[in-house]
This record gives structure tokens, sequence and C-alpha cells, in this order.
């Protein structure tokens, strides 16, 4: 009976209370923005406020209501009878707890859905909005809660773009690499919103895209070995490109970058901005990509960009141009591209006829990349080239096809990939070897080791016309 009767004055007091907060709840919570009553308390107070003791009571109050809709899949009516205390707790002791401000705007979410008017919609976001900035003055990180102040704000009134566009790069520019995805993915949207409407420069979407571009690269590669993490970045990468791709033809991107290169051509920043993004975007025939990269290179030399000069330059003939800068490209770290580079000063000292200059630069590239076929046939290129000018006779003017032969067939055992261009080399330049009767008439025999002479200066073995 003692039991009964504690519980009877429990449930007497918790009824009390809930009477109390039902008079709090009548005027639907968001009468507080337009009220004269100060939300914020001074610090002084503590973490529980002026009263503290009442601050425990209605937090608790507010909690197992709370729980209670929660249980219920967010859709008992306990939610009403959580508002009235929570709302106290909001006002009074607002460093009590930071998961009221999370309960908060789930409450405030539930309400939006039940609102019957764009009015009562529009005042229970705004209070979603104070929630958020009440959360950060008293618990700050401010670039994390104001991420999910911007999607909150863009999913329940899209008509709000231009807010949610200050709060997402706000947002963004304080997180940097530790932005959600998510967060990326609503900012960008806003912003391609707000140039659309005229609110923003064209140019703002490409420096948007060149920003997020960057921190989904930088969590792609931390993310390596997580599968599931970077099939999430790849989808918000193919997301924001889909978004991007309006925006992203050289024909739109050049007049932008061209404006600002010559407002400020000496800005490095901006130059690695230009290049980086038409470079990306394939824009890398025109003039604005040649000048910006010889303009980042005379202010901030480096060997990349000397390989990414000379590359322009050799698609426009200018072989001796080419060669100083990648001369210095060969101070790049990755043995790759230091492997293009010297395959393309083969190139150039090739197509100048250096040949023994040409064939150097081809033996260091496959020294780098042994698995890389080109740099044989690009040697046997030249020895077949020079057949006829290192002999004399019937003979040695043909001896030279045995060792490009050779090397074709080097090639095509290291790289598979280029087995059929080796393959038609080879038939071609066989039917130049010289024929049995020229063989017999020098005294040789095929199957014989012989040293091609000139600067080919190679080992082989006779071989005759089949």
């Amino acid at each position: 009976m003692k039991t009964y009767f504690k519980k009877a004055l429990s449930g007497l007091a918790a009824l009390m209370i809930l009477a109390s907060s039902a008079i709090a709840l009548s005027t639907n919570y968001e009468a507080d923005k337009n009220s004269n009553e100060k939300l914020f308390i001074p610090q002084e107070h503590g973490k529980y406020g002026k009263d503290s003791a009442q601050c425990i009571v209605q937090l608790s109050l507010y909690r197992e209501f709370y729980k209670q809709w929660k249980a219920s899949g967010y859709k008992s009516p306990s939610v009403y009878d959580a508002i009235g205390p929570w709302r106290w707790v909001f006002k009074n002791c607002p460093e009590a707890s930071q998961n009221a401000y999370i309960d908060g705007n789930n409450m405030m979410e539930y309400f939006v859905k039940k609102s019957k008017t764009d009015e009562e919609k529009s005042k229970y976001v705004d209070s979603m909005m104070m929630i958020y900035d009440q959360r950060i003055k008293y618990f700050g990180r401010e670039g994390y809660v104001l991420g999910r102040k911007g999607s909150d704000l863009i999913k329940n009134m899209p008509e709000e773009y231009e807010k949610a566009y200050h709060i997402f790069k706000k947002s963004v520019d304080l997180r940097g690499n530790k932005s959600e995805s998510f967060v990326l993915v609503y900012y960008f949207r806003t912003v391609t919103k707000m140039v659309d409407d005229g609110k923003l420069e064209k140019l703002t979407v490409v420096e948007a895209y060149d920003q997020l571009s960057n921190i989904i690269d930088h969590n792609l590669k931390a993310s390596q070995g997580d599968e599931e993490s970077i099939s999430a970045w790849e989808n918000v990468k193919g997301n924001i490109e889909l978004s991007f791709e309006p925006y992203a033809t050289c024909e739109d991107l050049i007049p932008i970058f061209n404006k600002k290169f010559i407002e400020t051509p000496d800005d490095i920043e901006l130059l690695k901005k230009i290049t980086n993004m038409l470079d990306k975007k394939d824009c890398t025939d025109s003039d604005l990509f040649f000048e910006t990269s010889v303009k980042l290179n005379e202010l901030e030399p480096s060997p990349t960009s000397s390989y990414m000069i000379a590359k322009m330059l050799l698609k426009k003939d200018k072989f001796n141009d080419a060669v100083p800068y990648l001369e210095s490209a060969l101070q790049i770290d990755d043995t790759n591209q230091k492997a293009d580079v010297f395959l393309l000063l083969a190139t150039v000292y090739r197509q100048q006829n250096n040949f023994i200059q040409s064939r150097t630069y081809a033996r260091n590239a496959l020294d780098l990349r042994p698995d890389d076929g080109n740099g044989y046939l690009m040697i046997g290129d030249m020895y077949a080239a020079s057949a006829n000018d290192c002999g004399d006779n019937d003979l040695t003017k043909k001896v030279a096809y045995w060792a490009a032969v050779d090397k074709y067939i080097q090639a095509k055992n290291v790289d598979p990939g280029i087995a059929d261009i080796a393959n038609k080399r080879i038939e071609i330049y066989s039917k130049q070897f010289p024929g049995s009767e020229t063989i017999f008439f020098y005294d040789l025999g095929e199957g014989d080791a012989y040293t091609v002479g000139c600067w080919i200066n190679e080992n082989t073995k006779v071989r005759a016309l089949k």
C-alpha cells in the first residue's frame, strides 16, 4: 500500500509539471522568435543555469517523453508532452545537454512535416535554425553544425537556397577536408542555383568545383582499403561532376579564366587553379593553357610544369624549344613520369636525326620502365631507318634490319600490349633481309654471329630472306 501511494504521488507530481508545460506548449514554441525574452542565459550560472534543480527536473521530464516518442518509431503523441519541458531547458539552461539540441531539431522536423500551412512550416524551420545557432554558441563545432543547419534549411525550404549557400560556404571553408560528403553535394547545388539566377559570377562555380574536387580527392586517397568509404566518395564525385558538366566546356572556362589571368598574371595560386582546371577538362590545346603554364613555370619553376610545357611545344612541332623544358622535367620524382620524359627526349632527337642521343634516352626510359616496349620500338625504327646509310654493299646495306627486328622481338616480349605493332614491323622489315645467295657470297651462314657496325654497333645473328 505504501509503495502504491508513493507511485501515485509521483504520478500526480508529473501531471502537475505536464500541466505547466502544456501552457508553454500552447504558444506553439515558435512564439519565441518574436519574443523579447532573452534566449541565452549568462554563462556564469553554470551548466544547469540559474535554477539547477528545476533544470534537472525539466531535462529528465523531456527526455522521458522523448524516449517514449522515439521507441514508438516517432509516431506516438508523446512528442507533444516532450516539447514543453524541452523548451524550458532550451531557454533556461542551454548548456545542460548537447543532446537537447539534437532532440530539439528532430522534434522540429516532425512538426515541419505536420504543418498545415506554409506560414506554420516557416516558423518551425526558423526554430530549427535558432536551435542550431544556440548549439554553436554553447557547444562549438561551428563548421560541423552549420553543415547540418544548411541541409535542414535547403531540404525543408528550397526557396531559401541563398541563405543555405552562405551557411554551406562557411561550413566548407571551416571544415575543409573534414567536410561531410552530403554537405558538399548540397553546397554545390546552391552554388549552381545562385549562378543560374544571376546572383553569383560563373567563375564561382569553377572555384567551388575546384575546392570540392580537392576535398573529395583527399578523402578518396585517405579511404584506401575501405571499399565502402571509397564507393561513397566516388558517388559524391560523380554527383558533383554531373552538376558541373554544363559549366565545364572549354568555351565556358577559357573566357572566364582568361579575364582573371589578364587582371592578375602573377598570381601563382590563380595560375595553378587555371592550369589544373584546364588540364582536368582537356582544354590543354588552348593558348591560355600554354601561356599560364609558361608563366607559372617562370614564377615557380617545377619539373611538372616544365613537362606540361614541353608536351604542348611538341604538339606544335617546336622540338628545339621543347628540349630545355624536357631536360628540366628530368628532375621529376615520379619514376613513371620520368620514363615518359626520356621517351619524349628520344622522340625529339630522333626527329632531328640525332639517333645516338635518341637511343641513349630510349635506353634510359627502358631502365626505369623495363616492361614498356615503346623504347625498343623506337630503337628498332632508327636501326631500320639507318640501314641504307650504314652500308656500302648488298650485304651491309641490309644487316641493320637484323638488329631492328631483334628490337621488335624484345618489344613484344616485354610488352604484350604492343605485340600487334611489333609483329607488323617484323613482317615488313624481315622482307628486307639479304637473300641466301648474298649471305653465301660474303662467306656467311644463317645463324652465324654478326656485329652490325656504323653507329648501331649491335651483336645479332645472320638471317636470310624467306
